[in-house]
């Protein structure tokens, strides 16, 4: 029973500490598991997104997963050059580098709502 201003300095009827009974607890867990499966889903999401960084104008191209692991690298032949292997070698440089990019730029997008909330899972 409280006061006539709400106050029940023993808690009244809730059942519980003064931080609002189980119910709050319940519900306070219940939204931390439905996070975690909304976070799991994005990281599923991400090794499922594919991005395409390329070099050259397109002469090197470079396919990975939001995950940075790259899954294709398709070079034109025209490109390759027996006497300038290191032109070729910048490309494909060039070309994982943007992908990563590319990728890292997706995973901020879809990891964002999950910012706050590193190190708590």
């Amino acid at each position: 029973m409280g006061n006539k201003y709400g106050y029940n300095p023993g808690g009244g009827n809730r059942g519980g500490s003064g931080f609002g009974g189980g119910n709050n607890m319940q519900s306070l867990m219940k939204q931390a598991q439905q996070m975690q499966q909304k976070m799991l889903e994005a990281q599923n999401s991400l090794e499922e997104l594919q991005v395409t960084g390329s070099a050259g104008g397109g002469m090197v191209q470079v396919v990975c997963n939001g995950k940075k692991i790259v899954l294709s690298v398709s070079i034109k032949p025209e490109i390759c050059d027996p006497d300038d292997a290191e032109m070729l070698e910048d490309m494909i440089l060039a070309a994982i580098n943007d992908a990563y990019q590319k990728a890292q730029a997706e995973e901020d997008r879809i990891m964002a709502p999950f910012a706050q909330m590193k190190g708590l899972f």
